[in-house]
């Protein structure tokens, strides 16, 4: 699976934005060129809502144990859910647990700094996950839209 590949995906689930900061958006430097994913039916990035998927394309701080700097290395990352979470890495999300090299490629692992959050990655997703990537990223994306739902529905 490529990055643009990635994004068609989210995008034709329909309300799927994906948001690529780059130079004079505001964003932070150290954000661009990576891809946020959110539930955004009016094709904005909400204010108040934490994407429920990202790309990443390098080491961010505290965060350098998936090897990003390696040339061609991107990672998925996705909010799982705990249920997901449990049954992909036999463990709950908050429990220590020795999983898989965060930089192994092609692999379903618990994020290596967001997982007490539920989320899991993928570095360099291929031919082994590319079905377990997209029904994680259709998965979030339902989850995102529900809430987005809730909070909008009538009477809100």
């Amino acid at each position: 699976m490529t990055i643009d590949e990635i994004i068609d995906f989210v995008e034709g689930l329909g309300g799927g934005l994906a948001f690529r900061p780059e130079p004079g958006d505001g964003s932070p430097e150290i954000s661009w060129g990576d891809v946020f994913f959110y539930y955004a039916p009016d094709g904005v990035v909400p204010e108040a809502t934490q994407p429920f998927a990202t790309i990443v394309t390098k080491n961010y701080p505290g965060d350098e144990s998936s090897r990003l700097d390696r040339p061609d290395t991107f990672r998925v990352n996705v909010a799982a859910g705990k249920k997901e979470f449990i049954d992909r890495t036999g463990h709950a999300p908050r429990e220590q647990a020795v999983d898989a090299d965060p930089g192994v490629t092609d692999a379903v692992i618990a994020h290596p700094v967001h997982g007490p959050a539920a989320w899991l990655a993928v570095v360099n997703p291929g031919r082994r996950t590319d079905e377990a990537v997209r029904g994680l990223l259709r998965a979030a994306h339902q989850r995102a839209r529900a809430r987005h739902e809730r909070r909008t529905g009538p009477g809100r």
